[in-house]
């Protein structure tokens, strides 16, 4: 038996003065004598051990009914269950990723969990409670209520390690109360192993809802191929979870008309295809028919004009004709330059510049290109056979990139690539290993080989490049190198071109850190906005002279095609998506776990927790018994002779 106010049980020492009273009313018989006659001694002694016994009795029944009362002030109860704490601190974390919008018992299980927070918990009860989204600390069911029917799902999800530790956050600093936290979700499988750390302070409790959804079709993604001067090909996948499907439609529309449509057969995966034309800008959404899952149903995209790259190359009495056979015209404008005819106002207009073999590099020709490379321009340098050493060092100095240290006359192949380089980053299929090395006469030694794209078979560099500027070791004259015959001339000048102009994407995911290029001049005090026709948003961006560099992570929070503008102009558009992950159907098995409560609804779990407050009061017994002792007390008093 335990007690809500033992601090009163102290009142118990009052049971002291009734018996006090009652010492002192006890006091001896005077004898009388009488004559000595037998009868009169038996009254005597009669009445005085009569009146001894109703005293007595009389007195404890006082110290039972006074005790009762005390005991009865002092609130008794026996608990119900061994983990019983008076005092419960309880924080929730309810899942509201797109995972949540599958099916369950009673509508999706996102709607079931605030079902049972609104319908279990007390209205008066203090909780907190956050979401991927949203916190709401140290408040009332009642309070919560219409923010609860309010939740939207979030584009991106906590992970179950960061919700653990957020969740303990959110917990008082007082001590001797239990703390419940309860996470909410459907424990989608994720690459990360899923563990909690153990800490003796917190009970953790797992809330994993079951979903009545077996299968799931997903679009996930969209690339363009075969480019013709006339079409396109718009390769969209398609994913599925779940048995194979005869027929499942696809629909492709352009600024919200239709534009085409497909079906398809799927397994696990599918492809579909629709050819569009060439350089035709496009506001695209594609659209499937899946009762499942709602949110990856529908898939944006754009196809925004594509602006020629401009590429100056700077010669000296050198042979640049594999240069323009890489830089065609439909894709770039390139333009070749004698150093001595060289007008330097054109510099700050391009995307790529070349110096192709220079002998010196001047001081008005390297402030020139410092200049062009922070402003975001690329730039590539291919040396002579022999140079000026000092004045290309001073201007890779400029550049913060590896400097030549010597030359190096003996013959080297190139052997390695290095595939994780951003520049070659998804070139190609796979690793090549049996390529036809090429090889070079003489080169000059880098100071390091940090930053390497390509290297020659004793591991010094043939290539190395940072972010805005590449250097190659050696000149590619075919008297000294053969690699403008090499196959890995294509990909590595190719795609130097095509990273000098940042053009945006077909798409991009919400949540996820975006930088995107808008090639565009703006006035100094002008910004770049969002819009989405409804609501308007400045994301944060960095402004050079050709570009504005726009960055998203948190903003757009819903899905579809938005507009660039500079005031009221608008630039381009943008798409965005919700991220794929969410389309899986795959879940933890969580009683795999040690050291955690697992449930499948979040009632239950609450009904738990409010069984550890739940108690046997005895208060009233303790009324009842005073009552009971104050009434026999009256009645010896009144009866009792």
């Amino acid at each position: 038996m335990q007690f809500k106010n033992p601090e009163l049980l102290y009142a118990l020492f009052l049971l002291i003065i009734p018996i006090l009273i009652h010492l002192f009313q006890l006091r001896r018989f005077q004898k009388v004598e009488f004559t000595n006659v037998k009868f009169l001694k038996s009254v005597k002694l009669q009445t005085r051990k009569s009146s001894q016994l109703k005293k007595w009795i009389t007195l404890l029944t006082r110290m039972l009914l006074l005790a009762c009362a005390i005991i009865a002030f002092a609130q008794p109860f026996i608990p119900n269950t061994k983990d019983f704490n008076e005092k419960q601190e309880t924080v929730i974390y309810l899942d509201n990723s797109f995972s949540m919008q599958a099916k369950g018992r009673n509508g999706t299980l996102f709607n079931e969990a605030i079902q049972d927070i609104i319908n279990t918990l007390p209205e008066d009860e203090t909780i907190s409670l956050f979401t991927n989204d949203n916190t709401f600390r140290n408040t009332t069911v009642k309070t919560l209520k219409n923010d609860l029917i309010q939740l939207e799902y979030a584009p991106t999800q906590l992970n179950y390690s960061e919700a653990y530790l957020k969740g303990k956050q959110l917990f008082s600093k007082k001590s001797g109360a239990t703390r419940n936290l309860i996470l909410v979700s459907d424990f989608q499988q994720k690459d990360e192993t899923l563990s909690f750390e153990a800490d003796s302070t917190i009970q953790l409790k797992l809330v994993q809802p079951k979903s009545t959804l077996i299968s799931n079709v997903s679009i996930d993604s969209i690339f363009t191929t075969n480019a013709t001067a006339e079409t396109l090909d718009l390769n969209v996948k398609l994913s599925n979870q779940g048995d194979p499907l005869e027929n499942i439609s696809i629909a492709f529309f352009d600024n919200e008309i239709l534009s085409s449509k497909s079906a398809t057969a799927i397994d696990k995966a599918a492809e579909v295809t629709f050819t569009i034309p060439y350089n035709k800008e496009v506001n695209g959404k594609l659209l499937i028919e899946d009762s499942s899952l709602q949110f990856d149903n529908v898939f944006y995209f754009n196809i925004n004009s594509k602006p020629k790259i401009k590429v100056l190359t700077i010669n000296e009495e050198t042979d640049d004709s594999f240069l323009k056979r890489i830089y065609t015209s439909d894709e770039f404008d390139f333009k070749s330059y004698n150093l001595s005819n060289l007008n330097f106002n054109l510099i700050p207009e391009q995307n790529l510049i070349i110096l192709n073999e220079l002998n010196v590099i001047s001081n008005a020709l390297k402030t020139a290109l410092k200049t062009f490379q922070n402003d975001g321009g690329k730039l590539l340098v291919i040396p002579k056979k022999e140079i000026e050493l000092n004045s290309y060092n001073q201007l890779f100095k400029e550049l913060n990139i590896n400097y030549y240290s010597n030359i190096n006359k003996n013959l080297k192949r190139i052997t390695s690539i290095n595939y994780n380089h951003p520049l070659l980053a998804n070139t190609f299929y796979a690793k090549v290993t049996n390529f036809q090395y090429p090889k070079v006469e003489s080169s000059y030694v880098f100071n390091s080989n940090s930053n390497s794209v390509l290297s020659y078979e004793d591991g010094s560099p043939f290539l190395v490049g940072n972010k805005n500027s590449y250097v190659f070791s050696s000149s590619l004259n075919s008297e000294n190198s053969n690699f403008k015959n090499s196959q890995l001339i294509i990909p590595v000048l190719y795609n130097l071109g095509l990273q000098s102009l940042k053009l945006s994407k077909l798409y991009y995911n919400i949540g996820a850190s975006n930088s995107i290029a808008i090639q565009t001049s703006i006035g100094q005090d002008d910004i770049l906005t969002l819009d989405d026709n409804n609501n308007s948003v400045i994301p944060l961006q960095k402004t050079y002279s050709k570009s504005v560099v726009l960055e998203t992570q948190e903003f757009p929070k819903t899905a579809g095609i938005l507009n660039v503008k500079n005031k009221n102009e608008v630039l381009q558009n943008l798409s965005f998506n919700y991220n794929r992950a969410e389309s899986n159907l795959n879940y933890y098995n969580l009683n795999t776990l040690k050291n955690t409560n697992v449930t499948s609804r979040l009632e239950t779990t609450i009904n738990n927790i409010k069984s550890n407050t739940n108690v046997n009061a005895l208060w009233k017994w303790f009324v009842i018994f005073a009552l009971t002792f104050l009434i026999i007390e009256m009645l010896l008093l009144k009866y009792l002779k």
